[in-house]
Parts: structure tokens; sequence; C-alpha cells
């Protein structure tokens, strides 16, 4: 109860603070109030076009993000087990953890187009995130655990599904829920530049060329709430793995 009276609070906090910034810019082009905005997430989700883009960009990120974690969970449980993979492919993860995020989808832009580039930079700015998490369980592991197996099987499937799974899984859990935060960032971003057809970073584009400042508002609003609704549902499945 207390918890739903401080989100409320901080809620209302925002919203008090956006009435009192469009009385001091007084203008509603540049800060609509929240009631055009409102206004504006409704028109977005009564228009074919808008429901269109945003099930391709949601599409966009789940693909982006399965290969991410595939292959993320495959080259991290090998670094895990083999040292030498791990520091052969450290300069790499270290690379596009730190490269400006600008910086790739221009090169990509160049490279690959503007069809494949919203995958690419989002499967490149997630894979790292995926790979470390999944790393980083197999370094936190229990060695006394490890050593007891050890000494009495030597079946690696069984190891794998009831020794490291399980003590590495809260790990990649929590990759995932910060690779969907960055991934849904960089997506919409990579489409903005590549202005991608029917999408969400498309749709921002055309709405800021147009001076329709209420709809980069709505759209805006609309990829937190995506965002939330996709977070939410991650820790509920994570609560439900620390429960079972």
């Amino acid at each position: 109860m207390k918890k739903a009276i401080w989100m409320t609070s901080s809620i209302f906090t925002l919203f008090l603070i956006w009435v009192i910034a469009y009385a001091i810019i007084d203008h509603p082009i540049i800060l609509p109030l929240p009631n055009q905005v409102f206004r504006a997430i409704i028109s977005i989700f009564l228009n074919k076009y808008s429901l269109t883009a945003i099930s391709l960009t949601i599409f966009r990120l789940l693909v982006s993000i399965v290969l991410s974690a595939f292959l993320g969970i495959v080259f991290g449980v090998i670094s895990g087990f083999k040292s030498t993979v791990a520091l052969f492919l450290k300069p790499y993860v270290t690379i596009l953890r730190t490269i400006p995020v600008i910086s790739i989808v221009v090169i990509l832009l160049i490279l690959f187009g503007l069809t494949y580039t919203p995958y690419l930079i989002t499967f490149l700015m997630v894979f790292p995130i995926i790979y470390t998490g999944v790393l980083e369980g197999f370094h936190q592991m229990d060695t006394e655990l490890l050593d007891v197996y050890r000494l009495e099987q030597h079946d690696w499937k069984l190891a794998l599904r009831y020794i490291y799974f399980p003590m590495i899984k809260n790990y990649v859990l929590l990759s995932f829920l910060q690779s969907f935060g960055l991934g849904i960032k960089v997506l919409v971003m990579a489409e903005f530049l590549a202005q991608s057809k029917n999408s969400i970073g498309n749709s921002i584009y055309l709405a800021k060329v147009n001076i329709q400042y209420d709809l980069v508002f709505a759209w805006t609003i609309i990829l937190i709430v995506i965002s939330f609704v996709i977070e939410y549902m991650i820790h509920k499945y994570q609560s439900k793995l620390n429960i079972d």
C-alpha cells in the first residue's frame, strides 16, 4: 500500500512539473499539455498504420534479443568453461560496450543499408549484456558444490541442467531485464536514423518533421509503457523461478 502511494505521488509530481513547465514556456507547439498528449496517444491506437509500426518494432526487438540471447548464452557458457575463449572475446565485448552507439549506427547504415541496420545495432548492443551476465554467473558459482559434483558425477549434460543453469539463471534474467530496456532505445534510434518503414522510430521522425510534438511526447510515453510491461513480465517470471 505504501509503495503504491509513493508511486502515485511520484507520477502526480511529474505531471505537476509538466504543467508548471508548460506555463513557463507558454508555447503549446514546443511543450504540449498532458491532455493534448493523451489525445495523441488515443489517435495513435486508433490509427492502423501506427498499430502496424508498434507491432513491427516489437517484432524487430524480439528477433534481435532472441538472437543475442542465444549467442550470448552459448558463448557465455563456453567462456565459463574455457577461460581462453573468455580472454579471446574480451576485447570485442569491451569495444561493443564502450563504442558510441551513433558511430555503430552510421557504420552499419553504410555497410548494410536501411533494412538490416536496426536488427544489427540492437544485436550488437544487447549481446555483450547477456554474454557478460552469463559469464558473471559462472564466476559467482558455489565452488564447493562444483567440487562435490566433480568427485561423484561426470555427465556434463546433467551438470548443465541441475547445477550450472540453476546457479546462473538469475544472472541471465537480470541481463534480459537490462537488454530489453537498452534494446528498445537503441532500436528506435536506429529506426529513426534509418527511417525504417512501419516503425516507431520513423513515426517519431515524421512527427518531428511535421512539428507535431504532441505525437513525439505520445510515442515516448508508449515506448516507456512497452519497456515497463516487458520488464514487469520478466520480473514476474523471475519471481516464479525463485519460488519454484
